[in-house]
């Protein structure tokens, strides 16, 4: 009997379907606690129309994903990369739905507030792909997997989810094959996880850096040799036909700018440094709990209660933390390093480590990000012949990394402490 496709309506890719077997992870109780987890965290503080939620992210994940693998498994297929295609309807179909399953939970473990310092916030050892893993085998999904036809195998799921570093280390490895179908959500130049991201992203923060042709990328897109120099070797991996070169480059391009300016925005991340000084203090242990059941009890709604019970409370330990945001009295911005400037790269530590000694380490604040962005070295087919990207485009090897290191003050001392400084 056929299965009853659903249609959801999405305002980044108009529909998005699922059939029945499908329907039942959107259902299951960890996806639908992604209703309740902001994509960008506090970022709709400064940006009042990012208030979407990982639930719909994930769910566009899952399209594009699904549009990328029909692109790249169709004719015509580089020889060379022929004999990795998995052959056969039904191999093909359970491998996309495997991708489908994989896209759709990738971000099933994220913390409350996608928080950026779960290395502080969860014990040793864990971080949300972990958690990640640790969901989609539980009970609950492995039922669902089970019901599946064709039945799903959880740990393929992981793999494609979490990629060849982080499913090592949960002691998975990975085939040629399982490696292009996690390119395809969790790569660096052409995963689709950031595909979707800038573009809903830029959406609802009402900005313009992060929109590109993604029609016309993902229509490009096919699994190539990689090459170096000119010269292919036979380690597959995701590249495009010359004619989505410049998709590729508005990609990378949209990328840097969405880091710069929307996900680096200083206010935006010292949101992110009060928010985690509160759990810190309101958590048991400091810690998020890793206990299945624990974990998926506290979403974004809960901690925003205890936010503002702990801003009224002046004996809640949290206190302190908690008024700042709730009141808007977050700290300012002090310094910032010109991530141009590479003759200071130790500035920002010299800043925070005189400004610590000068008005004592609780007013003070020290933020750097990892870096974003920069160069990507990837294989265009051209006229029969693989080259590198940047042989082909001045553009991409051009793109500067998003680095935006900055020490903050609390707001009372910001007057003397802009004086000394």
């Amino acid at each position: 009997m056929a299965k009853h496709i659903h249609e959801i309506r999405d305002p980044v890719h108009v529909f998005i379907r699922l059939d029945t077997d499908e329907r039942e992870v959107l259902d299951s109780r960890p996806f639908q606690r992604l209703r309740q987890i902001h994509q960008l965290a506090m970022t709709y503080l400064i940006y009042p129309g990012a208030t979407h939620r990982r639930f719909e992210h994930s769910l566009g994940v899952m399209e594009l994903a699904s549009r990328v693998f029909d692109i790249i498994t169709e004719e015509p297929i580089h020889d060379k990369v022929r004999h990795i295609i998995q052959q056969g309807d039904d191999k093909k179909a359970y491998w996309r739905r495997v991708l489908r399953m994989a896209a759709l939970c990738h971000d099933i473990g994220h913390l409350p507030f996608s928080h950026a310092a779960e290395k502080e916030l969860l014990p040793k050892g864990w971080d949300h792909e972990r958690l990640t893993a640790k969901i989609i085998k539980s009970e609950e999904m492995e039922k669902i997997w089970g019901k599946m036809r064709p039945t799903l195998i959880s740990d393929d799921i992981i793999k494609i989810a979490l990629g060849p570093q982080k499913a090592g280390k949960l002691g998975l490895r990975l085939s040629d094959w399982e490696n292009i179908l996690s390119e395809i959500i969790t790569g660096d130049t052409f995963g689709v996880d950031r595909m979707d991201y800038l573009l809903r992203d830029s959406l609802h923060a009402g900005v313009v850096y992060g929109k590109f042709d993604h029609y016309r990328l993902i229509d490009t897109l096919c699994i190539l040799p990689k090459s170096e120099d000119g010269k292919s070797s036979m380690e597959p991996m995701l590249g495009l036909n010359a004619g989505g070169l410049q998709s590729a480059e508005a990609l990378l391009w949209a990328r840097y700018f969405m880091y710069s300016q929307v996900y680096f925005h200083h206010v935006r991340r010292i949101y992110d440094i009060h928010l985690k000084d509160f759990l810190k203090k309101w958590l048991r242990g400091g810690k998020f709990s890793t206990a299945i059941k624990n974990f998926l009890a506290i979403t974004d709604n809960e901690i925003i209660v205890e936010l503002r019970r702990a801003a009224l409370n002046k004996r809640h330990p949290g206190h302190i933390h908690a008024k700042r945001i709730m009141e808007h009295k977050h700290f300012k911005r002090l310094y910032e390093r010109n991530p141009i400037d590479q003759d200071n790269l130790d500035a920002v530590e010299l800043v925070y480590k005189a400004a610590c000694e000068k008005f004592g380490k609780e007013a003070v604040r020290i933020d750097k990000p990892t870096q974003k962005g920069g160069s990507q070295i990837f294989p265009v087919l051209k006229g029969g012949k693989i080259l590198t990207s940047t042989s082909l485009s001045d553009t991409l090897a051009k793109i500067p990394v998003a680095a935006n290191d900055f020490v903050f003050i609390d707001r009372e001392y910001l007057d003397v402490a802009e004086k000394w400084f």
